[in-house]
């Protein structure tokens, strides 16, 4: 069988039915057509962001209907990737060799797991594979990286001569608990105790919360909630990587995966958190993507951003919460870790050789990282849980 790979410089060049059609249930909303389209109308992609869209479709020979697909970018930068290669960067700067433009299929600014071959048959797989090395070499590009591929595309990127890398995430676990004081119990003494105090300090604020589904915030609520999430990088002097125009478009598109928490005090609204929510999946997920506060509270974050967050998992029975990147301190919250993948293809083979004997040297570090997390685990004795 033979095929025929496509560049999309917008998806609005597709069908969003062509698109969505290639999704399963381990895809997840971030792949949504609803939610790249998004990015790329409200501005927060496209060249003058350092985000080139270069989706890649395949169709079998012949045939006008999509078979595989890919959400890719042409990268000036390394920003809003979370898979650092500052390093790699550097390496070639050195070398007086260019390492941007680079291709990098990921879902921007979201450092979540999730189908990144968007395929039905390890045959189209394997073709898209093939097409995004084709694409890097024919463009004289440095490079090619998948974020956070599931296991499914992870291997057909191996397969191709792709490195993998591991990093680390921490993620909340539901073990059917019936109630907050449930999850409290299953940790040790010291844990359980800090989280009490913290939430008691919100509590003694006068601090209230308030529960909208994306189906009930209305507009005044989302203008809000922007105002908080744009504070946040205006207070440590960096520019928010969302516009307000995306999240009042993605609200008006895909409400049903929306869920925002407001805290108030004194009947005045001074900090949100957003949840993406996919009910659909295999094991069903909440993702903490974004919060902001416009009046400064001591725990104020923890409790909007964390405990807020896993008491609607426990009421709403969901059963994991990932909460971004990074951040050993979710440990002390219930969190645990979690390893997720990368997959990177550098087309000098030099280069290739010298990042592989890195992310050698890097795994043994992470090896025991993870081992030296697993001492200080959150949960009471012998209730430790290794996950990935």
């Amino acid at each position: 069988m033979t095929f025929e790979l496509q560049v999309l410089q917008s998806l609005v060049e597709i069908d969003s039915t062509h698109w969505n059609q290639l999704l399963d249930s381990e895809s997840g909303p971030f792949l949504r057509y609803e939610f790249l389209a998004t990015l790329e109308e409200s501005g927060c992609v496209g060249a003058q962001t350092g985000w080139q869209t270069a989706h890649l479709v395949l169709r079998e020979t012949g045939n006008a209907a999509i078979c595989a697909a890919m959400p890719l970018y042409l990268k000036r930068h390394s920003y809003g990737e979370y898979v650092f290669d500052w390093a790699w960067a550097e390496a070639y700067s050195q070398h007086g060799l260019q390492y941007y433009p680079k291709a990098l299929c990921a879902i921007p600014f979201t450092p979540v797991q999730g189908g990144r071959l968007l395929a039905h048959s390890d045959e189209a797989r394997s073709a898209l594979v093939n097409g995004l090395k084709q694409l890097v070499i024919q463009n004289q590009l440095s490079s090619a990286h998948v974020l956070f591929p599931l296991q499914i595309g992870l291997d057909a990127l191996a397969h191709q001569g792709f490195l993998i890398r591991k990093a680390v995430q921490f993620h909340w676990h539901n073990q059917q608990f019936i109630n907050f004081e449930a999850f409290l119990a299953s940790l040790n003494m010291k844990k359980r105790k800090n989280i009490r105090r913290e939430r008691r300090i919100v509590a003694e604020s006068g601090t209230t919360f308030k529960h909208l589904s994306g189906t009930a915030a209305t507009i005044e609520d989302w203008q809000f909630f922007y105002r908080c999430y744009a504070n946040t990088y205006y207070q440590h002097h960096s520019t928010p990587y969302l516009n307000e125009a995306f999240f009042m478009q993605w609200a008006q598109r895909m409400p049903e995966n929306l869920h925002l928490i407001i805290a108030k005090r004194n009947e005045q609204a001074i900090a949100a958190s957003l949840l993406v929510v996919d009910r659909t999946a295999p094991i069903s997920t909440v993702y903490g993507r974004y919060w902001g506060c416009l009046e400064s509270i001591p725990c104020l974050h923890f409790e909007t951003a964390y405990y807020q967050a896993i008491d609607f998992c426990i009421k709403e029975n969901i059963q994991l919460f990932e909460g971004g990147a990074q951040g050993q301190h979710k440990m002390a919250r219930g969190f645990l870790p979690t390893t997720v993948q990368s997959a990177h293809w550098l087309a000098d083979d030099r280069f290739l050789s010298a990042v592989e004997l890195f992310l050698e040297r890097e795994r043994q570090g992470i090896s025991q990282y993870i081992d030296e997390l697993a001492e200080h685990s959150p949960l009471r004795q012998n209730e430790n849980l290794i996950i990935g």
